[in-house]
């Protein structure tokens, strides 16, 4: 058997988020992290720039979801039916990925911290933003592109605050389709 144990990435995040819940994010520093995953703190830096980076990875993977589904909906698709259809599918994709439970330990440390709020919501605009980007690049005019991106993340947040809820049976999915309905229903 070799010397380093696989998966360092996931190691150290895990530790973190442990350490996070724990402790909280501020109380929490690299140094323990790396201890607590049986690592060094140069490795944390390999795989992270900061102690935030494990909450907000730097990749574009959840954001591309949206994006990926809104220039692949049907060309006869409205504005706001290209958006559901995204919505959907990055849904889709985080339950797949991350799961109930580590997306709702995210959640209480960020809700816990105000500036990870403040980045939280950063990171939502910018979804919002490259939803109405591609929503433009499919013919749709402003302000219904900006407008359609906007109502596609107030669903999805809904729906995800939702879903992290304590004792929630429904999937991430369903509870989306619950949120778009209601926006249909408000829009009709």
């Amino acid at each position: 058997m070799g010397r380093w144990k696989p998966d360092a990435q996931g190691r150290l995040a895990q530790a973190a988020m442990e350490l996070f819940s724990e402790r909280g994010f501020e109380q929490t520093t690299v140094a323990d992290i790396a201890q607590r995953a049986g690592l060094t703190e140069r490795t944390f830096f390999r795989h992270f720039s900061d102690k935030r980076e494990v909450l907000f990875p730097a990749g574009t993977w959840f954001r591309d979801q949206f994006v990926e589904a809104v220039t692949a909906a049907p060309t006869g698709a409205t504005p706001l039916e290209a958006v559901m259809l995204a919505v959907n599918a990055a849904a889709t994709a985080l339950e797949r990925e991350t799961g109930r439970e580590r997306a709702a330990m995210r959640q209480r440390i960020i809700l816990a911290n105000p500036e990870l709020r403040e980045r939280e919501l950063s990171k939502m605009a910018d979804v919002a933003a490259a939803i109405a980007a591609a929503q433009r690049g499919r013919g749709v005019e402003e302000p219904t592109a900006s407008l359609t991106a906007e109502l596609g993340i107030a669903a999805f947040r809904v729906a995800f605050e939702r879903w992290v809820a304590d004792g929630e049976q429904h999937s991430l999915p369903e509870l989306i389709d619950q949120s778009l309905a209601g926006i249909a229903a408000a829009v009709a």
